[in-house]
């Protein structure tokens, strides 16, 4: 029988479902996706907004449908902030640009980093490549050990699966345009 969209759970709950169905442990899935328990504990009860990459880790770890990651009432909410419609995680929020689908291998974010900000907690990574375009300010930004300064009009094309981190030591906000292709 299907669920109506109101008993939706949400994705911590989904998260620790699939976790447990593939008899995962979170250190497991911490090895798995490269995130520490702490945070991975953090999505599961619901206290953490994910970074893209993380979601993008958890649909490859767990099996999950991306178009399926926001319940009715996490919907809801992202209306109620829609004024900003960004989704914050620690120093940078982002905002999803294109629509989900089992076939799109490509993910467009409007990105926004605080100014005068590290980046904190744990580095991304995750399969696929990501494309950066700064629109305003500047970042840096750090793909395993090379470290690039990026200004407003220039870019950065990468392997996402090596570890990368975004941090802004400038006194603006930096704004990008990231395009992330998922295989």
């Amino acid at each position: 029988m299907a669920r109506k969209k109101s008993e939706k759970s949400s994705l911590g709950q989904r998260m620790k479902a699939g976790r447990e169905k593939m008899g995962m442990s979170v250190a497991d899935l911490a090895l798995e996706t490269g995130y520490q328990p702490e945070v991975l504990k953090g999505v599961e009860e619901d206290r953490t907004v994910p970074p893209v990459s993380l979601v993008l880790q958890l649909s490859r770890v767990l099996k999950l449908n991306m178009d399926e990651l926001e319940t009715e009432g996490e919907t809801q909410a992202t209306k109620r902030r829609s004024k900003s419609h960004k989704k914050r995680v620690d120093s940078y929020a982002y905002t999803s640009l294109s629509k989900p689908g089992p076939d799109k291998h490509l993910r467009g974010y409007l990105v926004t980093v605080d100014a005068n900000t590290d980046h904190k907690g744990v580095e991304f990574h995750h399969e696929g490549e990501e494309f950066h375009y700064v629109l305003k300010g500047g970042i840096t930004i750090q793909v395993g050990e090379n470290v690039t300064q990026l200004a407003r009009g220039e870019s950065i094309h990468f392997n996402s699966a090596l570890h990368h981190k975004l941090s802004n030591p400038n006194p603006e906000a930096a704004e990008l345009l990231v395009v992330v292709y998922v295989p």
